[in-house]
């Protein structure tokens, strides 16, 4: 098998690697006289007090560099491929995969179905452990690497194989026990479709999935997007609010019971399911410190606490200001609640919020993170947007100034004639950027830059 070389990108200054000479474009073969699988190899090797570093220059020459440094220092090497492998590829043909859910035509990274345990430690990204050998699971364990996320979807393994259209997509159990035997953390998801894994077959999951407590910490279930683009696909009907009151009756029912038992609520709903059913999110509590949080499990909640913390720490004035705010329609009437919080310590702050309605992949996808620059374009364009238009960071791909379809932050500024800002994450930067207090946007737009600037990948 063809093995990925190491070139090292940059070299950081005033780093071990500086002063032992190394350049971009050499090239890494050996640490300790052995060779490196990938990043976990490398950062585990460099953890000594006393390494052996094999490396060859561009110019062909090799170099046996022996070096003496601190423990868990590092060297200060940025490598061309920041996983030193190449990445694996998803080996399913998932029902719900939204990838296969895309339009023809976009930027071919945003077709690349990767389903490597790898970027679980370093992304947070979820996997399925199809693709996953005997030695894999062996190195996770030897470095203890967690937490590791799974997509599970059920653990009826016919209806596994079926969903993810994989014939050895039920034979993954014996390696979650091996993880679950060398106490390796994990979190798990269940991606819900209509007529297949809910109901009895989502309760029999979570008490599957609740036996490996402790070590298992939480699981995610979320409703399936559907996108308009589902020709040829296996038909999915969407959740209707009854589906949501009911699987959410599920939910609540198995977090009383294991949280009498363990102490942690362990199975909880996307936020999607408490708007659909028309029911309050749960309080801060339940969330169990927010472990699900990239799954959209929490984040209405953890928003406006950390709204009404910023805002409880402020006098208010008589600052005169309109601005204006593009979200999608899943969280529209939390961000009009945020700002009719705000206005009663900052009257004369206008802000108008829009809904922005996600024509481009369908009106079912309600999350602000699959917006695209022509929605934003298209749907904002006469509006009386103020001074300024905010932006939640998540409509931009990872690192970059890009919307999904390609349209840069700078191309809707130009159609809409008006500053655009990008709003990090937290209700505190929230709550500075409708104040206009701007340290923390720039900060996120001059970040967004050199990202830009310093490298070409991204995902969404």
């Amino acid at each position: 098998m063809k093995k990925t070389k190491h070139i090292i990108r940059q070299i950081a200054g005033d780093s071990i690697a500086e002063e032992m000479n190394l350049e971009p474009m050499d090239e890494v073969l050996a640490i300790n006289g052995q060779e490196i699988e990938d990043v976990f190899d490398y950062h585990y090797l460099v953890n000594d007090e006393y390494i052996e570093l094999l490396v060859r220059k561009a110019d062909g020459e090799e170099w046996l560099l022996e070096i003496e440094k601190d423990a868990q220092e590092d060297l200060g090497i940025e490598f061309q491929n920041s996983l030193m492998d190449d990445y694996r590829s998803c080996r399913n043909r998932c029902i719900f995969c939204f990838i296969d859910q895309m339009p023809p035509g976009m930027r071919e990274t945003l077709y690349f179905k990767d389903d490597d345990s790898r970027l679980s430690f370093l992304q947070g990204n979820y996997v399925t452990l199809t693709n996953m050998s005997d030695h894999d699971i062996d190195r996770i364990i030897h470095y203890h690497l967690s937490p590791i996320n799974i997509s599970f979807q059920t653990t009826n393994p016919e209806l596994r194989c079926k969903m993810l259209n994989n014939r050895f997509a039920g034979d993954i159990f014996s390696k979650v026990d091996r993880l679950y035997e060398a106490g390796i953390e994990m979190n798990g998801q269940i991606v819900l479709c209509k007529g297949y894994n809910d109901g009895q077959e989502l309760e029999k999951s979570i008490g599957d999935l609740a036996e490996y407590l402790p070590h298992l910490r939480s699981v995610s279930v979320v409703p399936v997007g559907l996108s308009r683009y589902r020709e040829g696909l296996t038909r999915l009907e969407p959740f209707q609010q009854e589906d949501a009151v009911r699987v959410l009756e599920t939910v609540h029912r198995w977090q009383k019971k294991l949280y009498d038992a363990y102490g942690l609520h362990f199975i909880h709903a996307s936020d999607e399911w408490y708007l659909l059913a028309g029911e309050e999110l749960p309080p801060e509590e339940r969330y169990d410190g927010y472990l699900q949080l990239e799954n959209g499990v929490g984040m209405l909640r953890l928003l406006e606490e950390e709204v009404t913390e910023a805002l409880e720490s402020r006098e208010g004035d008589g600052r005169e200001r309109h601005i204006s705010i593009a979200t999608g329609k899943l969280a529209y009437p939390h961000i009009c609640r945020h700002v009719r919080s705000l206005k009663k310590k900052y009257p004369n702050v206008i802000c108008s919020v829009y809904p922005v309605t996600n024509f481009f992949f369908g009106e079912s996808i309600t999350v602000s993170g699959l917006l695209t620059g022509q929605d934003l374009k298209k749907q904002l364009t006469g509006r009386n947007l103020g001074e300024e238009l905010l932006l939640p960071c998540n409509m931009l791909r990872s690192g970059e100034n890009v919307f999904l379809d390609d349209v840069t932050v700078e191309e809707l500024e130009g159609t809409l004639q008006v500053p655009v800002s990008v709003v990090d994450t937290q209700g505190a930067d929230l709550v500075e950027a409708l104040l206009g207090e701007t340290t923390g946007r720039e900060h996120r737009r001059r970040q967004i830059y050199e990202q830009t600037n310093s490298s070409n990948c991204g995902t969404p």
